[in-house]
């Protein structure tokens, strides 16, 4: 089970076990960060779950859709490391990953 460090709003790191076959989003959210507002459940349709990745992952993740990618590209606070929670899906490659919820639009 890979460990994850997820950053809220206020830059507070904190360390999370990631069960595999998990999402990121539902990893997050049911450890109690509440900022990570996941509105949609995980069904890729809104852009509630929005975090930003450690660029050393990035190439440890799956390609991003194009439902992903229209989705981000509604927030202002898109950058080069912005996917959705809900589309990472937790494996031992994850291990060490630093994750940061982006700020609410």
């Amino acid at each position: 089970m890979p460990q994850i460090t997820v950053v809220n709003h206020e830059g507070e790191e904190t360390s999370v076990d990631a069960a595999d076959g998990r999402t990121l989003m539902e990893v997050i959210r049911d450890s109690g960060f509440d900022e990570l507002l996941a509105l949609c459940g995980g069904c890729c349709s809104c852009a509630t779950c929005h975090v930003h990745i450690d660029a050393a992952y990035s190439d440890k993740l799956p390609p991003m859709s194009e439902d992903e990618n229209d989705l981000l590209d509604s927030s202002e606070h898109r950058n080069e490391l912005s996917r959705l929670s809900c589309q990472i899906p937790v494996t031992g490659e994850l291990e060490g990953c630093k994750v940061t919820i982006a700020q609410e639009d």
